[in-house]
């Protein structure tokens, strides 16, 4: 039994994602307390942003023409859909960014999809089991004055539930910034049940997916 995890974070130490993707963690250990948690930090090793387009341009050219960079691109990219294909399951911690999505998952992504066994033709990543946890400085719901200034939590549902197929289950912690950013001060009863209901939704989702994984391996 295997997990993989990928932070995206650039800040480690003080990490909303990272705190509640370690809840979905520990029900997977729990369950499977002899299994393998392979790790890719983004913040720590992020990923070159030239290294997409030297991937996608090796395949304009022959083996023997292709420059060092775009054979370390697809060499790259390999590893990167090995670790994914490997995997029993898959968590991903992704905060939001200027409104959009985090750059480094971004570049991640799009390098891993030039690998053919996870592009939209490929089977390897139908079906398996993935949590996604993302969280959001501000509150972008419906009514709120901001909604619809999140970009990323679409884009992100789009391109691991529909095109790579994984059954997904998605924990979103809003107001992260409460008790940050002065502004948002009124918010603090609000953020706070918030929080514990994303702190919930990450225990009940990690034993749902170490429960799956582990009844399908009977």
């Amino acid at each position: 039994m295997s997990l993989f995890r990928l932070d995206a974070s650039i800040l480690p130490a003080s990490s909303a994602s990272r705190s509640l993707a370690d809840l979905v963690e520990q029900e997977w250990v729990a369950a499977h307390p002899d299994s393998t948690v392979t790790r890719r930090d983004l913040a720590v090793e992020p990923v070159p942003a030239t290294a997409w387009a030297d991937a996608v341009t090796a395949n304009f050219v022959g083996e023997g023409e292709r420059t060092d960079r775009q054979r370390e691109a697809q060499a790259l990219a390999t590893t990167f859909a090995d670790e994914l294909t490997a995997a029993d399951a898959l968590l991903f911690a992704v905060p939001l960014y200027n409104y959009g999505v985090s750059q480094h998952f971004k570049t991640w992504f799009d390098l891993a999809y030039t690998d053919p066994r996870i592009d939209p033709q490929g089977t390897a990543l139908r079906g398996k089991p993935a949590t996604l946890v993302t969280v959001l400085g501000g509150n972008y719901a419906p009514g709120t004055p901001k909604e619809g200034w999140d970009h990323s939590t679409g884009w992100l549902r789009r391109v691991l539930e529909d095109v790579w197929g994984l059954d997904l289950r998605v924990v979103e912690r809003p107001f992260t910034l409460v008790g940050v950013n002065p502004a948002l001060d009124a918010f603090s009863d609000a953020a706070a049940a918030l929080k514990l209901k994303a702190e919930g939704e990450a225990v009940i989702y990690g034993r749902e997916v170490a429960a799956m994984r582990g009844s399908s391996t009977v």
